[in-house]
C-alpha cells in the first residue's frame, strides 16, 4: 500500500496544467494594473485569507506601487477535505474597519460562499467599500449568487479540483507554480 506521501507526489505528477507559470505571472501583472488603476488613492486595507490567499498576497502586493495596509483574516469551509462544509471562522478581522476601503485577497472563488461570508462580515464592520481579488474563477453555475465574480480575477479555469499558486490537495501543493487540475477529480 502506498504512502500518503506517495500518493501526494503521484497527485502532482498525474495532474492536468490548466495554466503554466507563464500564464500565471502574465495574470498577477494584469491584474496589479487593474487593482492599481482602482485603488492607488483610496488608501486600502488587504486581507489575505489563509490559507490559500497567502500565496496569491505574496506575489501580488510587491506589484502595487502604492501605500496599503496588510493584514488577515482565516475562515474556511474546507479544510483538508474535498468538498465544503460550514464556515469556520478561525481568525476574524482584527482591524477598524469603519470607512476603509478593503480588498479581499483569495486564491479562488469556487462557489463563492466563504468570499460572501467575509464581504458580508467586513461590511457589517463597516467597511466603506469591500473589493475581491482571487487569481482563479472557476467556471460553473454553482455559484452563491447567480453571476458572482470577484472584482479582480487572474485565470477563468475549469470546473476541475485544482491545486497550485495557494490552492492545495490534501493540505499539499500550494506552493506549486501553475494551476493544476487533479486527475479523475
Amino acid at each position: 500500500m502506498p504512502s500518503a506521501l506517495e500518493e501526494i507526489k503521484r497527485a502532482r505528477e498525474q495532474a492536468d496544467c490548466l495554466a503554466d507559470a507563464a500564464a500565471v505571472e502574465a495574470a498577477l501583472d494584469r491584474m496589479a494594473g487593474e487593482i492599481t488603476a482602482r485603488l492607488a488613492d483610496s488608501n486600502p486595507l488587504v486581507y489575505a485569507v489563509m490559507n490559500g490567499g497567502l500565496i496569491l498576497a505574496g506575489r501580488i502586493l510587491p506589484r502595487l506601487p502604492f501605500p496599503l495596509e496588510v493584514a488577515y483574516l482565516h475562515a474556511t469551509r474546507y479544510g483538508h477535505a474535498l468538498q465544503g462544509t460550514l464556515l469556520d471562522w478561525r481568525v476574524r478581522p482584527t482591524h477598524d474597519l469603519r470607512g476603509r476601503t478593503v480588498l479581499v485577497v483569495d486564491d479562488i472563488l469556487d462557489e463563492g460562499h466563504t468570499l460572501n461570508a467575509i464581504i458580508g462580515h467586513l461590511k457589517e464592520e463597516g467597511a466603506g467599500e469591500v473589493l475581491s481579488a482571487v487569481l482563479v474563477h472557476k467556471l460553473h453555475e454553482r455559484k452563491a449568487y447567480p453571476g458572482m465574480r470577484a472584482d479582480f480575477s487572474g485565470l477563468d479555469v475549469a470546473d476541475r479540483f485544482l491545486f497550485g499558486c495557494g490552492m492545495d490537495y490534501k493540505g499539499y501543493w500550494r506552493n506549486a507554480p501553475g494551476i493544476y487540475a487533479v486527475r479523475g477529480l
